[in-house]
């Protein structure tokens, strides 16, 4: 990898290059009969100016590393792995753009590391990042979410699909209990990347999800550099879910498996029929315009409701319809589910974002992207997996 002047830089006694800062003692034996001392090498080297794309590492040549200790310019520590024998050590992660490192290093000199004792403290300054990429994550931190929540990821700018794998590789998904998962590769409805992260099967109420990106320095291609780490975690709450039954215009509420209830309403008419499959609650609102426009239908309506459960990015619907005198008896709505004010609430406050919502017996044969909302689930899990950028 390229790095400033393409040199690896040895830590030397001097310093007047003023490309790296360095000291160095002897340990409390020292003396001229104390035995060798290790030569030590940062890389990248000193200066201001350093390339992107590396790890830190530090080398011991003719003896072993006894500590290292590395910190930005904010304090903060960087992680990394010494070597068993101890004459290396690698950072966990690479530079971030546009920021100032500390390296403290301990060493002991000969094969058998009881030489001479000494210690280096070497700086570096990374160069600008051209364009940094920024991400969102959803869900947000500490929100407790419904048992079909998946983790996803939106870009800000686009990721080149040769940056993927190496993206992937640097987020990890950690859960209490263990649950078995796969990253998988989206296009948003926004028409921006997106990285989804989903489980197997629906997650364990009380799950604990931790999610990690060791970002800081990776390179997305045209969309630019990350410029720090992520770190996000989120709980599963209860295990609610509806299912809608288009000909029987019924919505049925589960908790943990069982039917708690059920709701008349209205489901989208045979012109307009009601997305199927299994869809993801990605967001609610208490109360919501519906504008014909959004759905590809002009200016037809423009109508006030209220307890708005939002399935897909493109406009399906749980909602309060009292406009409707159909409901419970007639599909006539526009692909949305529409019910009684005061059935709408019930569900509002029933389903968790997260919570799964499936559409069983509708004449819709659209196939709904994943992209079009958090629509993990209209995938099989042999499916979800080919969306790996990682070579199996």
């Amino acid at each position: 990898m390229h790095v400033g002047s393409g040199r690896r830089t040895a830590l030397v006694a001097s310093a007047l290059l003023g490309s790296i800062a360095l000291t160095a003692c002897s340990g409390g034996s020292g003396g001229a009969d104390a035995g060798p001392e290790a030569k030590v090498t940062v890389t990248p080297g000193g200066g201001q100016d350093v390339a992107l794309g590396s790890p830190i590492s530090v080398k011991a040549d003719g003896g072993r590393l006894t500590g290292v200790e590395v910190k930005d310019d904010k304090g903060n520590a960087v992680t990394g792995k010494l070597a068993g024998d101890g004459s290396a050590w690698t950072s966990d992660g690479k530079v971030a753009p546009k920021t100032t490192y500390t390296v403290h290093t301990k060493a002991k000199g000969g094969k058998d590391g009881k030489g001479k004792e000494s210690q280096t403290t070497a700086t570096f300054t990374t160069q600008q990042a051209p364009k940094v990429n920024k991400l969102t994550n959803t869900p947000g931190n500490g929100e407790t979410v419904g048992t079909g929540m998946p983790v996803s990821i939106l870009f800000d700018h686009p990721v080149d699909e040769s940056k993927r794998a190496e993206i992937e590789k640097s987020l990890t998904v950690t859960t209490q209990p263990k649950v078995e998962g796969a990253w998988g590769w989206v296009k948003d409805w926004s028409g921006q990347d997106r990285i989804d992260w989903r489980p197997k099967d629906y997650w364990p109420t009380g799950t604990k999800v931790s999610v990690n990106g060791n970002l800081a320095g990776v390179d997305s291609g045209e969309g630019g550099w990350f410029a720090r780490n992520y770190a996000f975690g989120f709980s599963i709450g209860a295990d609610r879910k509806a299912v809608i039954d288009v000909p029987a215009h019924k919505l049925t509420m589960y908790e943990n498996g069982k039917e708690v209830g059920h709701i008349m309403g209205s489901a989208g008419s045979p012109t307009d029929p009601t997305r199927g499959g299994i869809h993801t609650v990605r967001s609610k609102n208490a109360a919501e315009t519906m504008d014909s426009s959004t759905i590809g239908h002009g200016n037809e309506w423009m109508l006030d409701s209220k307890w708005v459960t939002h399935l897909t990015a493109s406009g399906t619907f749980l909602h309060s319809a009292p406009w409707n005198n159909s409901i419970g008896v007639e599909n006539n709505s526009h692909g949305c589910f529409g019910m009684t004010t005061s059935d709408a609430k019930k569900i509002y406050d029933f389903l968790l974002i997260g919570s799964t919502v499936e559409v069983k017996n509708t004449t819709s044969t659209k196939k709904t992207e994943v992209g079009n909302g958090l629509e993990v689930w209209q995938e099989s899990w042999e499916q979800w997996q080919k969306r790996t950028a990682l070579k199996k």
